[in-house]
C-alpha cells in the first residue's frame, strides 16, 4: 500500500537522519577526547579539502610541528614536546576535523539525492535547510574557537568552547526531532501541564550543558574535588565570589562556575523527578511513559559519573563518560518532549 503524499518520506530518509545523529554523536566524544588530552590546537590552520590528509612522512611531520611552534600553546605550555608528543595530540584533532567534513558530506550528499528523488516533503525541506544551517554554523564556531587560542594564550575560549558544544547538542537535538517526525508522524495532542514541565526541564538541562562546558573550558573540575561540599567543609566555597562586580563570577570565575554546575546538577534531577510524578497523575501512552521513566534513570546516571568526575580530578574516561550521559540525557529528553509535543 503507498503512502500518501504527506508521507512521501521513507524509511531512507530516516535513516539518513539517524545516521547523521550517530555521527554527531561520535564527533562529541572525539570533541571531549580532544579537549581532555588539550589536543584542540595542534593544527593552527584550516584546510578544507587539503586538510582531510594528515601529514604523510618525517618532512611534512617536521612542517607541521614548526608550525605549531609558532604559537602560544607550545611556547607557553609545551615546549618540552617532542615530535611524537605533537603526533599523539595532532591525531585527535584531526580525527575530529575529519569526522566534521563526513557529516558535512553526509549530511548535503544525500538531501540533494532526495531533493531529485522527490522523497521529502516541503516541510521536511525546510526542517533539513534548518538543519544544513545548524550544521555549517557549527564548523563555523568550531574554526571561531580555535583561533581563540592562537592569540595570546594557549586556551580557547571558554565562551566560544560552549558556543561550539551547545550548538552541536542542538543540532544532534533538532536532527532527532525531524527524525522523530517522520517516524511518528500521528502525534496525540497531550495535557499542556505536562508539556510546561517537560520544557522546563529541556530548558534547564541546556543551561547545564552550557555551563558544563564553561567548566571544561577553564579546568575548573580540577578545582574543589570534594562531595558533597566544597573545600574546608563549605557549601560554597569563598573563591567562588570573590570578583567584582559579582556576575563575573558566574561566568568568569572557575570557582563560581563549578559551584553553579553543581548546583544546576540538583535542578536537573529535581526537575526530572517532577515530571516522573506529575506524570503519575495523566494516562500516558506507553511511548510517553517509557520517555519519562527513561528521564529519571538516565539524571542518576549523569550525576552519579558527575560526581565521581569531580572526586577523581576528571580522568579522561569519565569525563568522557560524563559527556555522554549529558548526550544520553539531551536524548530522552528531545524524545519525550517530541511524545508530548502537538
Amino acid at each position: 500500500m503507498k503512502r500518501n503524499k504527506s508521507n512521501k518520506d521513507n524509511k531512507a530518509v530516516i535513516y539518513w537522519l539517524l545516521s547523521g545523529c550517530l555521527l554527531i554523536f561520535i564527533m562529541v566524544i572525539v570533541g571531549g577526547i580532544t579537549r581532555l588530552t588539550d589536543s584542540g590546537l595542534s593544527i593552527s590552520n584550516y584546510k578544507l579539502i587539503t586538510g582531510t590528509i594528515p601529514p604523510i612522512g618525517e618532512q611534512e611531520w617536521q612542517e607541521a610541528f614548526e608550525l605549531y611552534k609558532q604559537y602560544p600553546e607550545y611556547q607557553k605550555l609545551n615546549s618540552h614536546f617532542t615530535i611524537e608528543d605533537f603526533k599523539s595530540i595532532y591525531f585527535w584533532e584531526w580525527l575530529h576535523r575529519v569526522i566534521g567534513r563526513t557529516i558535512g558530506l553526509v549530511f548535503i550528499v544525500p538531501f540533494i539525492y532526495f531533493l531529485i528523488r522527490k522523497k521529502l516533503t516541503k516541510n521536511t525541506i525546510k526542517k533539513c535547510i534548518v538543519l544544513l544551517a545548524l550544521g555549517g554554523f557549527q564548523g563555523f564556531l568550531g574554526w571561531y574557537m580555535v583561533k581563540s587560542g592562537l592569540v595570546d594564550m594557549p586556551d580557547v575560549s571558554h565562551f566560544r568552547l560552549a558556543a561550539h558544544l551547545i550548538t552541536a547538542f542542538i543540532t544532534f537535538a533538532a536532527t532527532l526531532w525531524v527524525a522523530l517526525d517522520l517516524i511518528y508522524p500521528n502525534r496525540k495532542p497531550t495535557n499542556k501541564p505536562m508539556k510546561k514541565y517537560i520544557i522546563i526541564g529541556y530548558s534547564i538541562l541546556i543551561l547545564q550543558i552550557i555551563y558544563g562546558a564553561f567548566v571544561a573550558g577553564l579546568k575548573a573540575g580540577l578545582l574543589h574535588n570534594h562531595w558533597p561540599l566544597m573545600n574546608d567543609g563549605k557549601f560554597i566555597h569563598f573563591t567562588a565570589y570573590v570578583l567584582e562586580p559579582f556576575y563575573k563570577n558566574l561566568i568568569e570565575n572557575p570557582s563560581g562556575i563549578q559551584f553553579v554546575h553543581r548546583t544546576l546538577a540538583y535542578l536537573v534531577v529535581i526537575s526530572m523527578i517532577l515530571i516522573w510524578h506529575k506524570s503519575k497523575q495523566y494516562n500516558l501512552t506507553t511511548l510517553q511513559q517509557k520517555g519519562v521513566n527513561s528521564l529519571v534513570i538516565l539524571v542518576f546516571v549523569q550525576f552519579i559519573l558527575g560526581v565521581f568526575t569531580i572526586l577523581l580530578q576528571v580522568p579522561l574516561w569519565l569525563g568522557v563518560a560524563h559527556q555522554i550521559g549529558a548526550f544520553f540525557l539531551l536524548s530522552a529528553m528531545t524524545f519525550t518532549l517530541h511524545r508530548f509535543a502537538k
